[in-house]
């Protein structure tokens, strides 16, 4: 074997060690998780380290869904009415807050790529350079705006507090997508009578598919992580999200592990699948303004 095999043969023993030890990073913490949440509070203050749990339990994922419990001798309520809410306020918020911020990325990119306006450039930068803006340097100025607008604790105050936060990225990612597209095909559609609008709804924005379902993807993702922001925002179950009831679950006395666990195990079920079946576009959508 030659040294130039030899040479090859290392590099892909080391790029397939390094593919493992980032998978076991990544993975790692979910299955711990998962373990956690399988296993009966006994087994969880029980001394020495396990793979499985000696008897899988699930008694935390019944309490999620409605089952009450004993702890310490004491009859514990059900928190699914909490769960449930909280849920429905995380699918609401990260929802809106993706149409909206797609839509406004989309027209808004389109804008600064095609329509010849005064300072577009120099607009661009400093919307993408708000980026760069740390979140708590704005939070009490914006919390003062939104009690004096009465937006505290409505979908409406997140929702356009997300929008603000990641419209700047959505735009960047548009705006290139929409600068690999040759100019010749919206000329064509002018050409044949159509306005800019109609051939940048009918000709563009179909060609613009994956960037658009990138934006989607990255903003769905990014709405339904946010911890600070619901936390500081949403003080009530009125528009509570599940990153903010979970860590409501320690308690004076008492950590329910299992139970944190079993709702973090759920909570990541929409983004998985989001991800699953859209990842091709998600990759499409990222590398679309990588060449013309």
């Amino acid at each position: 074997m030659s040294a130039r095999q030899v040479k090859r043969q290392l590099r892909r023993v080391g790029l397939g060690l390094g593919a493992a030890v980032l998978v076991l990073w990544s993975l790692a913490p979910i299955y711990w998780s998962f373990l956690t949440s399988i296993t009966p509070p006994s087994g969880l203050v029980s001394e020495g380290l396990r793979l499985w749990p000696e008897a899988p339990s699930g008694e935390h994922f019944a309490k999620l869904f409605g089952a009450t419990s004993l702890s310490q001798g004491n009859e514990v309520q059900s928190v699914w009415p909490q769960f449930s809410a909280a849920f429905a306020n995380s699918l609401i918020i990260s929802l809106l807050a993706t149409v909206l911020t797609v839509i406004l990325a989309a027209f808004g990119a389109w804008a600064f790529v095609r329509l010849p306006f005064p300072g577009k450039n120099v607009l661009f930068i400093a919307v993408v350079a708000t980026l760069a803006i740390p979140a708590y340097t704005v939070m009490i100025p914006l919390y003062r705006l939104m009690i004096a607008a009465g937006l505290i604790d409505t979908y409406a105050g997140v929702t356009l507090i997300y929008v603000s936060a990641f419209l700047p990225l959505a735009l960047w990612l548009m705006r290139s997508v929409y600068q690999a597209m040759p100019l010749s095909l919206e000329e064509a559609a002018w050409l044949d009578g159509a306005s800019k609008l109609r051939a940048f709804v009918q000709v563009v924005l179909p060609l613009a598919g994956p960037g658009l379902v990138a934006c989607g993807i990255l903003t769905f993702l990014s709405a339904w992580g946010q911890f600070m922001v619901p936390l500081v925002f949403s003080p009530t179950l009125a528009t509570k999200p599940l990153t903010v009831l979970i860590p409501e679950f320690v308690t004076r006395n008492y950590v329910d592990y299992g139970l944190m666990n079993a709702a973090g195990m759920v909570a990541i079920v929409p983004p998985m699948i989001l991800v699953l079946f859209l990842n091709r576009f998600l990759v499409q959508g990222l590398m679309a303004g990588a060449g013309k």
